[in-house]
């Protein structure tokens, strides 16, 4: 079931004290920390002004504590939406004036691969027969792209032996006919985790890969994309780790058609902006994403966090550690905006939530490690941005609580009427604006917009979107601020294997999980009988609240695939001319065909600075 043995080392590292002295390479981006400053002034001059102009209208009858309250949660939070939209703005800027291409099918390798590549598939309880059938087309795909002989795939269960047994014999049926080698072992005790996953693997196969490529048990990527991969790691090798955008595919349920359709059409800038900003100081997502082993074998061995969880023992949210880890050892870390990188996305609002709430424990365990020593700036930068995806939410209820409170103590002069106009007007447009932007990137191109199904298509797309996205949002909300009281209670979430299959969720299964959602509507309802302006304002939080059972019920549902639901959301095929989900993602037509520009454009693809 495995090759012979090729041990590496893999120290734990040290958080604290001297940083490691000896850098295997020392890549410098230069003029990334003019892009950085000028997004963090851009930021503060919005997030300033709109502060001030709320501070100034509040200062009339003077600040009392509620006012003081309100501002302390509104700073942050604005200033959060602010960075999001600059950072999308800046990569819809990019994009429309043709300084980066977006996503583009990979390059051609410009020499023949002479080094070895690991693809590592991590499993914990899935689906068999759809994980081999993934790893059996990958393999496949890898070879027709020519990768033979320097590409091995190894399946690295931590499955229970129920689930084990199954796997063996899947494999040993697909290995027969593979056209590459395939490996498999399954772990007896799944210390770590994931990660704990891979430094197995490391410590025990690693010598004798220069690469490896990461997946999900979910994941899917072209072969020319992984062989591709493989062959900047060669030409490059001053970098330690390269990302890629994954895309959703699979799409089987409304909900997941919903964030299929958000991901493609606004992915596109917010990930051009975050290439911008980060430059060779990327980050690492946990998958999709090829490395240099040895460089991972030196720089990222995690150790235990102090304390008991959920925030301290063993890292959760490793990805981004691991990235910050390569970058303080010397190493490039990029991102790329490539075709052929596709992953699913969990069926129903319930099954995303189960996942966000193991994220939201791994981030904020990254809290701890922002001291830690010689991370590099923009390293800080991402794990404090992690962390704080999952802090808004409290932040977010605290402030509507203390709008509230106001409200109800003087219901003659609420905050809601206090509340200068410009302010909320940039507020919205802060919201929404990086999605008025996709839509526009959209619309402006023709194939582009053809893809999406065509003028009104996306245009009816969008519009229902960002009316399912309000009615989301305190929703999300809610559960997340839920999560959070449970961790600072000492309830650390569990690994459970990710639910994928698309199944209806009754109302009467939901209900129970959705109280504290429905008691916050409520009393939101009720601030109408004591001031109206205030109420109104709450309107569409209090909808969407009232109707969580509802849209998250009605979204679990699976559509009829021939249609999509209701026809909407309908995205571009991964591959020009291929179906929308082909399987492998290489039955396209070969991707040489794209404008020739458009390649050369690819090749630079933020490569440059390291």
């Amino acid at each position: 079931m495995l090759p012979p043995e090729a041990p590496l080392a893999m120290p734990v590292q040290r958080l604290d004290g001297v940083p490691p002295a000896a850098r295997e390479v020392a890549t410098r981006p230069e003029g990334l920390w003019v892009k950085r400053l000028l997004l963090i002034m851009l930021t503060a001059v919005v997030s300033l002004a709109a502060s001030g102009a709320m501070r100034t209208a509040f200062s009339r009858d003077g600040l009392g504590v509620f006012d003081i309250l309100f501002l302390l949660t509104f700073v942050p939070l604005f200033s959060w939406v602010a960075f999001g939209f600059i950072s999308s703005a800046i990569g819809f800027l990019q994009l429309v004036t043709g300084t980066k291409p977006g996503f583009v099918p990979m390059p051609r390798a410009a020499a023949p691969l002479t080094t070895r590549t690991a693809l590592l598939v991590p499993v914990y309880n899935e689906e068999v027969e759809e994980v081999f059938a993934r790893v059996a087309a990958m393999s496949a795909a890898i070879a027709a792209a020519g990768g033979t002989g320097h590409f091995d795939v190894f399946i690295l269960s931590d499955s229970n032996p129920f689930h084990g047994k199954r796997e063996e014999a899947a494999w040993r049926a697909v290995v027969e006919t593979a056209p590459i080698p395939i490996w498999y072992r399954r772990r007896e005790e799944n210390t770590a985790r994931k990660p704990g996953n891979i430094a197995e693997w490391v410590r025990r196969f690693g010598a004798a890969y220069e690469c490896m490529l990461v997946l999900d048990a979910d994941s899917m990527m072209s072969g020319r994309t992984m062989v591709g991969m493989a062959a900047v790691m060669q030409a490059k090798p001053s970098i330690g780790l390269l990302q890629t955008v994954p895309m959703i595919i699979n799409a089987r349920t409304f909900f997941q058609r919903w964030m299929q359709f958000a991901n493609a059409a606004y992915g596109p800038i917010a990930s051009t902006g975050l290439l911008w900003w980060s430059g060779s100081e990327s980050n690492f997502w946990g998958h999709n994403a090829i490395l240099r082993t040895r460089a991972f074998a030196e720089s990222c061995g995690l150790p235990e966090l102090p304390g008991a969880p959920p925030f301290g023992g063993h890292i959760l949210s490793h990805d981004m550690v691991e990235s910050a880890l390569l970058r303080r050892r010397g190493w490039a870390v990029h991102m790329v905006m490539v075709e052929g990188s596709y992953e699913e996305f969990p069926p129903t609002i319930v099954d995303m939530a189960i996942r966000d709430r193991r994220w939201m424990q791994g981030n904020l365990q990254h809290l701890r490690l922002l001291s830690a020593s010689g991370l590099a700036a923009t390293s800080r930068q991402h794990l404090m941005i992690g962390a704080a995806a999952y802090l808004t939410s409290p932040g977010w209820l605290l402030m509507l609580l203390t709008t509230v409170a106001q409200a109800l103590v003087a219901s003659d002069r609420p905050m809601t009427r206090q509340m200068p106009p410009a302010v909320l007007v940039l507020t919205v447009v802060m919201l929404f604006g990086p999605k008025l932007l996709s839509l526009g990137w959209i619309l402006g191109n023709g194939p582009r917009r053809r893809g999406f199904g065509g003028t009104w298509a996306v245009l009816g797309s969008v519009m229902v979107e960002m009316l399912l996205a309000v009615l989301l949002a305190p929703v999300t909300m809610v559960t997340q601020t839920k999560a959070l009281v449970g961790l600072v209670l000492g309830i650390p979430a569990h690994w459970h294997t990710q639910n994928r299959e698309s199944q209806r969720i009754p109302l009467r299964a939901i209900l129970p999980d959705l109280r504290e959602h429905l008691l916050l509507g409520l009393v939101f309802a009720g601030v109408g009988f004591v001031n109206g302006v205030t109420a109104l304002w709450l309107a569409p939080l209090t909808l969407g609240l009232v109707t969580a059972p509802w849209l998250i019920s009605l979204t679990s549902a699976s559509p009829d695939p021939a249609r999509g639901p209701g026809g909407l959301f309908r995205v571009p095929p991964p591959h020009l001319g291929a179906d929308p989900e082909p399987t492998p993602p290489d039955a396209a037509p070969a991707a040489d065909a794209v404008a020739p520009n458009a390649l050369a454009m690819a090749a630079d693809w933020q490569l440059s600075q390291g």
